[in-house]
């Protein structure tokens, strides 16, 4: 008689870091020959949990290395208070729990609130990492998804055609210390989409599709130029993170042997305890070297690894991509090259990441920071400006956006000639930076046009600054505008509906005469005049 296992396949399907091309984990999908077993595991847990350890089982026959997603139904985990079935097939195959992921899946409805956080909390206390799965098109709540406190959320790819709701969860897990990921990517464009609004790892038929056998490579394409810049402090190392190689802190140096000549890929082996915090990091070179000098093998084959180990340089999850280089730099030139362990807050290796990822990283970042700029004035353009609108927006900030520019510059520049014209351009430039305080951005958008991002506080010393200002070009009296519209938080959806009110305040800052400024709000008809005097009424001369 036929058992219901032998009408099971399982099919893999990498999860795929868009920072670093690599594959980051893979997710067991169950493949049944005949009927809807999942419809069945979702009205019986026992089955789900079973088919949970089935999955788990799967892939360790395929002797991959990564880390894994097995996903359960989240009504599973509140009626069986946990995967003890799991946690010990995890435990026999000689893997770590943190090396698996449970994606808690919809429906959420009718699932016992209480008792699933408490599956959740048990799960974490062997080890296990939790994944939000199926957010964006399943019925999750935002209060339970918050209590859930995930390491991952994983969005529907529907999601990207509202990007303003993917940047909002992207800023809800950096709250949460989550990654952001998005399920279902199947063209370019949807990639793009994904990086642009901060996701972090992504799946699907773009990449690569599901598979009987774990797929060795996978298509990223490359990054786009639309990618919102990485802020000031420097990305995430959450970024960066590959699958660590891990062993146990007793094994022996043949067992690392065997695992480095296994897998070419692995770059180094990291010992850990039973608790699955590094003791020892095994660089890939360095202890093949040993091994395979003069009686290599027959002095070290037997001996713990720990003794061809270095201590492990390690950093928390919350670091920066500058932190890490810190930590390279400290270690001594003998080891530039070896993995830094990523941990967590109770010191487990969550990862690792690669000096050469970083540095290609920020070294296209400042590239790309670089080409933004105006060759004039040295500042961002516009693509800086919007970016950071849109960022201020997704986190729910009071913003004011301001675009200043020179009154009749083109006859400036045809009086005074266009090399007093650009020295004009430059000390405005010069004297908005002069002020620019705390989160104030300043961008030049082009010809005699610039834009100014700020905190509403910041706002009347900067406009102050240029405003009372007496500038000259070429001995000829110049005078600016500035048009400045006020955005409390959720009046604007996104950077282009911002701009849509300050344009007709700007409009209505050039009809005044003198150096002028004109404040508007989103949301309230007309505007305020806080500088310049109406043409009709200015005096003659």
């Amino acid at each position: 008689m036929r058992s219901w296992t032998d009408t099971l396949r399982f099919a893999f399907q990498p999860v795929v870091n868009l920072m670093t091309g690599g594959v980051a984990a893979l997710e067991i999908l169950v493949r049944p020959e005949t009927g809807d077993i999942l419809a069945e595991a979702r009205r019986d847990p026992e089955l789900d949990g079973r088919l949970a350890v089935a999955a788990f089982r799967a892939a360790v026959r395929k002797e991959t290395l990564l880390p894994l997603h097995v996903n359960v139904f989240a009504g599973t985990l509140a009626d069986l208070g946990g995967l003890r079935g799991l946690h010990d097939a995890v435990r026999e195959a000689g893997r770590m729990p943190w090396e698996v992921t449970v994606d808690v899946c919809p429906p959420y409805t009718h699932v016992p609130r209480q008792a699933l956080l408490e599956a959740v909390t048990a799960l974490r206390g062997q080890g296990f990492r939790i994944c939000a799965d199926g957010v964006g098109d399943g019925d999750a709540p935002l209060r339970l998804l918050t209590d859930l406190t995930p390491e991952l959320v994983k969005l529907d790819a529907s999601l990207l055609a509202r990007p303003a709701a993917v940047r909002a969860m992207r800023v809800m897990c950096d709250e949460l210390g989550a990654l952001l990921s998005v399920e279902g990517v199947e063209t370019e464009s949807q990639c793009a989409a994904a990086r642009s609004a901060g996701a972090q790892l992504a799946q699907g038929e773009l990449f690569a599709p599901p598979a009987r056998l774990p797929a060795a490579d996978v298509y990223v394409p490359p990054g786009s130029a639309g990618v919102v810049p990485a802020p000031r402090s420097g990305p995430s190392v959450r970024q960066f993170v590959r699958p660590a190689a891990l062993l146990p802190a007793t094994a022996s140096a043949g067992q690392v042997r065997a695992l480095l000549t296994g897998s070419p890929d692995v770059s180094g082996v990291l010992l850990v305890d039973r608790d699955g915090v590094p003791v020892r990091s095994v660089h890939r070179s360095r202890f093949l070297l040993s091994m395979s000098g003069r009686y290599g093998h027959a002095l070290y084959a037997d001996r713990p690894a720990l003794k061809l180990g270095d201590p492990p340089r390690t950093v928390g999850a919350d670091a920066t991509a500058w932190e890490v280089l810190d930590v390279v730099a400290v270690g001594g030139p003998g080891r530039t090259s070896d993995d830094v362990a990523v941990v967590d807050a109770r010191g487990r290796c969550v990862g690792v990441v690669r000096l050469s990822d970083l540095v290609r990283a920020l070294a296209e970042s400042r590239v790309e920071e670089a080409a933004g700029l105006n060759p004039l004035t040295r500042l961002p353009g516009s693509d800086a400006i919007t970016g950071e609108v849109d960022r201020r927006i997704a986190d729910g900030r009071a913003f004011t956006l301001s675009w200043l520019d020179v009154d009749h510059f083109k006859q400036v520049n045809d009086g005074a000639g266009f090399a007093a014209g650009d020295e004009l351009i430059r000390a405005v430039g010069r004297a908005l930076l002069r002020t620019a305080a705390g989160s104030t951005r300043v961008g030049h958008i082009g010809g005699d046009d610039f834009l100014v991002l700020t905190d509403p506080e910041e706002l009347d010393p900067l406009a102050a600054s240029v405003l009372d200002e007496s500038w000259s070009a070429g001995g000829r009296p110049v005078t600016l505008s500035l048009a400045t519209v006020v955005c409390a938080p959720g009046s604007v959806p996104d950077h282009r509906q911002a701009a849509a009110w300050l344009a007709p305040l700007k409009k209505a800052a050039k009809t005044l005469h003198g150096a002028s400024w004109v404040l508007g709000r989103v949301g309230v008809p007309g505007h305020e005049v806080r500088r310049g005097s109406d043409r009709a009424t200015a005096p003659a001369g």
